[in-house]
């Protein structure tokens, strides 16, 4: 087959797979999950029933897709956030930030967090998410910003449970205080 060609058709299905990740979110949005059906799925992305069900089984599949899709767009912000900042305590501050914004905007109702939040999809990402975080205390361990004396991944695991707390705040100097109070449980015992 020429390049080209597969090119066409590589663009066309990821065209059809986000038309029907999109439209099912809005959808979601707007009815509810149980308000939700296949048929109004294929209406509002403008693709044939028929054509969905070669790409999608039920609607599950789809929301499992859409917040896989969502997901990989948090790590990648924050991949981003981290690059920006040649500074390792700044880039662990602004990380952290970044991480405590995300958890901030999630308020999905318990019915589609349970949903959603099943899959290995959601534990390679939270695994991805743990060795980031990481990987940044690292940095900031090495240049004498944080505390060395506890490891660099219990450090992760505590900074992200501490910032799950951002899910129930609702404004910026909120979340600032929250990465505040975090990061002070990373100070070296001298500095604190």
């Amino acid at each position: 087959m020429p390049r080209l060609w597969t090119e066409t058709i590589a663009a066309h299905r990821d065209a059809v797979r986000d038309a029907t990740l999109d439209a099912t979110a809005a959808l979601v949005a707007e009815r509810g999950l149980t308000g939700v059906t296949m048929s109004q799925v294929a209406e509002r992305s403008g693709i044939g029933r028929a054509t969905l069900y070669k790409y999608f089984p039920d609607l599950e599949a789809i929301l499992a897709a859409w917040h896989e899709r969502h997901i990989a767009g948090h790590l990648r912000r924050l991949a981003e956030v981290g690059a920006s900042v040649a500074d390792p305590g700044e880039r662990l501050r602004a990380v952290l930030r970044a991480y405590a914004a995300i958890a901030g905007e999630h308020r999905e109702s318990g019915e589609l967090t349970s949903l959603l939040h099943r899959g290995e999809h959601v534990q390679r990402a939270q695994r991805e998410l743990r060795a980031f975080i990481t990987e940044v205390i690292r940095d900031a361990v090495e240049d004498g910003q944080v505390r060395g004396d506890v490891p660099a991944e219990e450090l992760a695991g505590y900074s992200l449970h501490a910032l799950t707390a951002a899910s129930g705040t609702h404004s910026a100097a909120a979340l600032d205080r929250l990465v505040t109070v975090t990061l002070a449980g990373l100070l070296p015992p001298a500095e604190r």
